[in-house]
């Protein structure tokens, strides 16, 4: 089993904390208790003999005094420190104990602290933090970050079963350890108010940690609805190209293809009854195919609308009904509104597709003399096409779909947006577009 990488990575930290801790701690005692005990071992040695319960030590022991214990307790201490280190990082032991590692480490990093200190303190010279109330600080700053472990991993039941093994386990090397049975008593109310203090802290450690795991399974949840959320849109972008492209090819290619079919049917039938009929059809045939070439020509090229996205909408408009004006005779009449508006892409794209497949059904089919193009944006985008040619009868040619009005109406609604056509026989054609 491989060991949780978390797990691993906070093991590390607590141990780099252990072996600062005592770095800060020793830098604390070298640099502050020798002296002070050299100076209370000097002025002890021109006093009288104390009693025989004074800890300070006699004249005659003055020269025999060393402070080997307090080498002792760091040795220990440093030791438990970088082997806790060493588990931390040596991968085949992770994957030996597999799931009672991070139950060990716990033991070494809760357990050394208080073995060490009751059996080495107590021997310390009298000085700073040689007091039964100075053991218990020693450990405290490790034993917090053993807390911190245990409530990181475990719920707070475990956090106060934490709290309590320590103190039983204190209380039963107190026990057995000579030196300080005479401090029972104040070993117990240290317990007791440490024990407390753990509860209390182990609580919020608990509750922060149970709040930061619920907002990461809320973010993992909600990174998860969020790529499905991309997924689903992006397939239906694929949907809208690829409608997009079956209107295009459905008002070119389609068309063309069937009125090519109509032609060689007729012609296959005529061709051993009237060749010159025949041949006629093949023409027409061949003419229908050059311009549905032409047409599928323009579709694809018209895939990309370069236009739009070099010059802008207004001056796309401009350019492309000029253009139509230009090469079939027409008189034209814009009004586009200058400066418009900032519009987003799909309705730009939409107003100029709109605007292209309007013109060609003009030039194509209305036979008109004047056609004029009106664009406006204030709480809407309106775009108006309007012709004098000879105009259609709407029920007939709209519900059979001629001239790429259903494709219109479809870009339309894909914007938000609605169209319009008004046309009367001999009295022109108008296209309202409304987004």
């Amino acid at each position: 089993m491989r060991y949780s990488d978390d797990s691993t990575r906070i093991l590390r930290t607590a141990a780099w904390i252990w072996l600062g801790f005592l770095l800060a701690i020793a830098l604390m005692d070298f640099a502050l208790y020798t002296p002070q005990v050299q100076r209370m071992l000097g002025e002890t040695s021109r006093l009288q003999p104390p009693l025989p319960n004074q800890p300070f030590p006699t004249p005659g022991q003055a020269g025999r005094l060393n402070l080997s214990p307090v080498y002792g307790y760091y040795t220990a201490n440093g030791l438990m420190a970088l082997l806790f280190i060493f588990f931390a990082y040596w991968k085949p032991i992770q994957e030996k104990l597999s799931d009672v590692y991070y139950s060990f480490m716990l033991a070494v990093i809760a357990a050394a602290p208080i073995v060490i200190s009751l059996s080495i303190v107590p021997r310390f010279p009298q000085g700073p933090l040689s007091s039964a109330e100075g053991m218990a600080l020693r450990q405290l700053p490790v034993l917090f970050v053993a807390l911190a472990l245990v409530a990181w991993r475990y719920r707070f039941v475990h956090v106060v079963f934490f709290s309590l093994i320590i103190t039983a386990f204190e209380f039963a090397l107190l026990v057995l350890n000579p030196f300080e049975s005479r401090n029972v008593t104040v070993y117990f109310f240290i317990a007791i108010i440490r024990t407390i203090s753990f509860i209390a802290v182990g609580f919020f450690i608990s509750f922060l940690v149970s709040r930061l795991r619920e907002q990461s399974e809320s973010l993992r949840q909600a990174n998860a609805n969020l790529t499905h959320y991309a997924s689903t849109l992006e397939q239906l972008a694929v949907s809208r190209e690829r409608n997009r492209l079956a209107r295009e090819l459905h008002d070119t290619l389609a068309h063309s293809l069937t009125a090519i079919s109509v032609s060689l049917e007729a012609a296959k039938a005529y061709f051993d009854i009237e060749p010159e009929q025949t041949r006629e059809m093949i023409d027409k045939s061949l003419e229908a195919t050059r311009k549905g070439v032409d047409e599928t020509r323009r579709a694809l090229k018209s895939l990309r609308s370069s236009e739009l996205e070099d010059l802008g909408l207004s001056l796309a408009i401009k350019k492309v009904a000029e253009s139509a004006a230009s090469r079939f005779g027409l008189d034209l009449e814009l009004d586009l509104q200058d400066p418009m508006p900032s519009l987003s892409p799909d309705v730009e794209q939409t107003i100029f597709r709109v605007t292209q497949e309007a013109i060609e059904n003009l030039t194509k089919h209305s036979r008109a003399k004047k056609f004029s193009i009106r664009l406006t944006s204030h709480a809407q985008t309106t775009l108006t096409i309007a012709d004098d040619g000879v105009g259609f009868d709407m029920r007939s040619r709209e519900a059979s779909g001629h001239f790429g009005l259903v494709g219109m109406r479809e870009r339309a609604e894909l914007a938000g947006g609605t169209l319009k056509v008004k046309s009367e026989k001999d009295k022109g054609t108008q296209v309202v577009l409304t987004i």
